[in-house]
């Protein structure tokens, strides 16, 4: 199995999601888990101006973006990384990260025996 994280410009992470569902391959059955979107901030260039903050915390300028996080096994991992990258473009050279990382136990938690 795989973890895939990618940080993503908020204005793109619907499109993303979408993208990701409409494949058939981001789903229970096909064997993608756990799709999580977690709200950042990031360091990354704005692509406008308006995007922009300043973080008093961070004493940055940051950006609002997306953190987004799903398990998948490892034959779907090309796929889904190409469906992000190819989703998430902005226009900038640089517009995101993509993370792949193994997973080495997933252990469920259960309700009440």
């Amino acid at each position: 199995m795989k973890e895939i994280k990618a940080y993503i410009h908020n204005h793109r992470i619907g499109d993303v999601i979408r993208a990701l569902k409409e494949s058939g391959q981001c789903n229970a059955n096909a064997g993608c888990h756990n799709l999580g979107v977690i709200p950042v901030q990031s360091l990354l260039k704005a692509v406008d101006a308006r995007e922009q903050h300043y973080s008093v915390e961070l004493a940055e300028e940051v950006i609002h973006e997306s953190k987004l996080e799903l398990v998948c096994e490892d034959h779907q991992v090309n796929e889904l990384v190409d469906i992000i990258a190819r989703t998430a473009r902005t226009g900038q050279a640089m517009a995101g990260w993509i993370y792949v990382s193994d997973i080495i136990q997933a252990v469920p938690v259960a309700g009440r025996p």
